[in-house]
């Protein structure tokens, strides 16, 4: 995958390991460093943000293949697909966004594909870690030691967000001489 043209960064886990929860902790933290941040996430089953009895479901139902909904406070694009579609790549998703807007791309999802992630890792739920096996993990953020890490990669406090910013500002933000010159982050 061709990287776009804003720094991005991914969070890999198994299902349960708590990659939303940890992305609703880091959004906040990184708005106060001045960044604008989108999030793409990869769902593994058919989802809505609309409603039955709402106008943009009614419409989407009645045969829209594309139904956007915009107000003076958000904008989006609800794109339906034929069946039997294969799953979305991540050039495909990240298609969608306006990178001019934009100063970090958050990832959670799209563990296959080829692009700098932090795994998120808990011992506790006895599940074998990407890392040996992907080398685009950069980081390992876990709640626990990690004997199998063997300090082979940065290893992040996974109850620690604000941590896990600073290693995104020093390691992806700081890497895109664009962003980084820009002087969008705050000193």
């Amino acid at each position: 995958m061709n990287q776009p043209p804003v720094p991005m960064v991914g969070f890999c886990a198994w299902s349960g390991t708590g990659k939303t929860t940890l992305l609703t902790q880091l959004l906040p933290l990184m708005v106060e460093q001045g960044l604008k941040v989108a999030v793409v996430k990869h769902a593994h089953h058919t989802f809505d943000i609309d409603h039955p009895g709402k106008d943009s479901y009614e419409l989407r139902e009645a045969g829209a293949s594309q139904m956007l909904i915009a107000s003076h406070k958000r904008m989006a694009l609800i794109t339906e697909f034929d069946e039997g579609r294969g799953e979305p790549s991540l050039a495909e998703a990240l298609s969608g966004l306006n990178m001019q807007d934009l100063d970090l791309i958050l990832v959670e999802g799209f563990k296959h594909e080829n692009f700098k992630k932090i795994e998120l890792h808990r011992p506790e739920m006895n599940k074998t870690l990407f890392f040996p096996d992907d080398s685009n993990i950069i980081a390992i953020a876990s709640d626990a030691p990690i004997p199998e890490n063997r300090n082979l990669l940065p290893k992040l406090n996974l109850n620690n967000p604000q941590q896990i910013v600073q290693f995104i500002l020093d390691n992806i933000i700081a890497d895109t001489p664009a962003v980084a010159a820009s002087g969008t982050l705050q000193p």
